[in-house]
């Protein structure tokens, strides 16, 4: 399986049918609660891994239009939420999916606050709590499959591959609908989603509609956020040893400035008692 693996989300084919979240409970074992995760209001929870959200819009003819958007963590190319985990229980795998290790969480929760997308949950009623979140079925990439989401998809909204096939694909998609004059044709938004926020994500989505109508962060920078940190604390050894050196210099000199007075006071001692 590539290292570079992706999933394309085509919004206009979505049909809001939630098998994909029904996937994902049975193979991940979660629970189906108050929360079930096909309820068209349902957010992302420690059961609920991926959802389908409902969103009622008005199109530029003013007509009320319905569309879909599935979220689940959005797999980081940088992800954040590794980048505070000090205990190192979110790590990036061999295929690219951004895992949790429940054995090596210590429970501090920055990665909750870390996430650009609020992804991340926090499972408050156990005794022994872990953080939950999609794992982009790291075990089934392992084995040359595809994730569960994916494989049930009926419409073929959900497509899975190489991430720069896709966002080829992607492109090219939203330049043909570009090109067609058709109005009853689907015309896609100029821009794939996470192709650049937060340095690039490994869920890409593609719509007919603006992305913020749909739920999505408008706020996520494009630069990863780890990318971001470091811009500044970069310089940090810099900072602390230009400081260091003016504080000894300051230092030096006053010193030095003290004892030259103190010789002075001694000579003028010397003289007065003459």
């Amino acid at each position: 399986m590539s290292s570079n693996s992706a999933v394309l989300f085509n919004v206009a084919k979505c049909i809001g049918c939630g098998s994909c979240t029904v996937a994902c409970k049975l193979w991940n074992d979660l629970e189906f609660g108050e929360n079930n995760a096909h309820g068209f209001d349902a957010e992302l929870s420690a059961d609920s891994w991926t959802v389908v959200q409902y969103h009622s819009i008005k199109n530029n003819a003013d007509q009320s239009v319905f569309r879909f958007t599935k979220r689940q963590c959005m797999h980081c190319l940088e992800p954040s939420c590794a980048s505070v985990c000090f205990a190192n229980a979110i790590t990036v795998d061999e295929n690219g999916a951004v895992v949790y290790s429940p054995k090596k969480c210590v429970g501090c929760r920055y990665c909750l606050i870390a996430c650009p997308f609020d992804v991340p949950k926090y499972e408050w009623n156990k005794v022994f709590p872990s953080v939950m979140k999609c794992q982009l079925c790291a075990d089934k990439l392992a084995e040359g499959e595809t994730p569960s989401c994916v494989s049930v998809c009926p419409t073929g909204a959900l497509i899975f591959g190489d991430r720069d096939e896709l966002l080829e694909k992607a492109h090219a998609i939203i330049a043909t609908s570009a090109a067609t004059e058709n109005m009853e044709a689907t015309h896609y938004v100029n821009e794939v989603y996470g192709e650049k926020q937060a340095g690039g994500t490994r869920w890409l989505y593609i719509s007919d509609v603006p992305f913020a109508e749909l739920g999505l962060p408008a706020s996520v920078p494009k630069k990863s956020i780890p990318g971001i940190v470091h811009d500044y604390t970069k310089w940090k050894p810099g900072v602390f040893l230009g400081a260091a050196a003016a504080f000894s210099a300051i230092g030096l000199y006053t010193k030095r400035r003290l004892k030259i007075e103190e010789e002075k006071a001694s000579e003028n001692g010397g003289e007065n008692n003459v």
